[in-house]
């Protein structure tokens, strides 16, 4: 395979972000139109631009980077970016070294950008993973530049290769000509082989939190001309997890779903998910321990076409999201979250205590797993919401042996989780006199 070979198959060439024309008959999907080209277009990874940065600004350019990180968060377009930035040029010779301030498109920047040119070399290495692949390189890389500043090495999802290839490169690695550099890409880090890791400047790109997705959706959705609800881009962005081509995709998804204004209420239907306000309507009645509201919202959401798994996972969502908010209150300023989810999360984490949060979770887990499993999923779903509603409050068994001590020696209080038709009776479990000490059941 000779250095060509080693090159991705070229892809169209990428508009600058912001630009919303596209070439006749040819639809470009919103992930690849709105692809960074430079540091600056980078969002949620400052932390690597800061250190990119200094490195580039002192003259201290290593000769191997690795990018670690989820799905989506930028590691290849990160690493076609450097490449861009160590073989930065203009026409006029201006510029004389590598920098990270890309103004304009230089002399080789588009050919780097659309994986084509003749001195940025990209290898997956998911079809590439044997010696063989790595000697090429290892006899390529001797060879000085053709018309660049820097021969550059980008290996994709390079914990693929084999454990005979990684030996292979570990001299070259090391020990590589001046004009050479390597910029490896991997989702799965641990895979890599130390010997690798230790002769490389490793950059872990974080997940992009959902309020940053937002505003980056947003300024797309202006720049694409759609009109979308603020709730509805909330909702793609939780449901991206911290990966931009994720969310990117989604929205690309709802704009053909509405066909027009996307609506919260499309995206959520698109996404088979449960509306929020009837999820925490959910949460309420289990916390009130009103057994027959809760299997009469659960029965309505589920005749309406919701995944009994998908409702308990929202739910467990939700007390997650309570519990946090009771530790660090200002996470339900997040306006990645919906109004009616900030103002109740509130309200939850004041009134109900971590002991009761932390156990309606444990319950969720556990209930979700054998939901799962099960041959008659609702039914297995309403029978988790019963346990919850019944047990998720009651003492712990060492509160029920302080209650003992507390209660003076006489009658042994015991543990009721009973209430009237429908319900326990209200948030707390009931003591009763009873010879004996009945520990809840989780």
């Amino acid at each position: 395979m000779s250095d060509s070979g080693l090159s991705a198959t070229p892809s169209a060439a990428p508009e600058q972000p912001g630009s919303a024309s596209a070439p006749a008959g040819a639809y470009r999907v919103l992930a690849r139109k709105y692809r960074p080209n430079s540091f600056d277009d980078l969002i949620g990874q400052e932390a690597v631009v800061r250190t990119v940065s200094n490195a580039f600004d002192t003259g201290r350019i290593p000769q191997a980077w690795i990018l670690t990180g989820v799905r989506g968060v930028g590691k290849t377009t990160t690493a076609r970016i450097l490449a861009r930035a160590l073989n930065y040029e203009l026409p006029d010779g201006s510029v004389k070294g590598p920098t990270i301030h890309m103004p304009v498109h230089g002399v080789h920047c588009k050919a780097i950008m659309e994986s084509r040119h003749m001195d940025v070399l990209e290898m997956d290495a998911a079809s590439h993973t044997g010696v063989d692949d790595v000697r090429q390189i290892n006899d390529s890389v001797r060879y000085a530049p053709a018309s660049a500043r820097y021969k550059v090495y980008i290996i994709d999802e390079v914990h693929m290769l084999s454990t005979a290839a990684f030996n292979a490169f570990l001299k070259t690695l090391e020990e590589p000509p001046e004009h050479a550099k390597f910029v490896f890409a991997t989702t799965e880090i641990r895979k890599v082989p130390v010997t690798v890791l230790s002769r490389c400047q490793r950059f872990d790109l974080r997940r992009v939190e959902a309020d940053v997705l937002m505003n980056h959706l947003s300024n797309i959705a202006q720049k694409e001309g759609v009109e979308v609800e603020p709730e509805a881009l909330g909702i793609i962005a939780r449901a991206a997890e911290g990966s931009v081509r994720d969310s990117l995709s989604l929205f690309d998804q709802a704009i053909a779903h509405a066909a027009g204004l996307v609506r919260a209420d499309a995206v959520r239907q698109m996404l088979g998910l449960a509306d929020r306000t009837r999820v925490i309507e959910l949460f309420d009645a289990l916390a009130r321990g009103d057994i027959a509201a809760a299997f009469a919202e659960f029965r309505d959401q589920y005749d309406t076409g919701a995944d009994p798994v998908v409702v308990l996972s929202d739910l467990a969502e939700f007390v997650n999201f309570v519990t946090r908010v009771k530790i660090v209150p200002a996470i339900a300023d997040n306006v990645a979250f919906g109004e009616s989810e900030r103002v109740r999360g509130r309200e939850f984490a004041t009134k109900l205590s971590m002991r009761v949060l932390s156990r309606m979770w444990q319950m969720l887990l556990k209930g979700i797993a054998e939901v799962q499993g099960a041959t008659r999923p609702a039914a297995a779903a309403e029978m988790v919401l019963v346990r919850i509603a019944y047990a998720a409050d009651l003492p712990t068994p060492d509160e029920a042996l302080r209650m003992l001590e507390h209660s003076g020696g006489g009658d042994a209080p015991a543990i009721s989780g009973g209430g009237g038709s429908g319900g326990r009776g209200g948030a707390s479990a009931a003591l009763t006199s009873a010879p004996a000490l009945s520990a809840p059941s989780t």
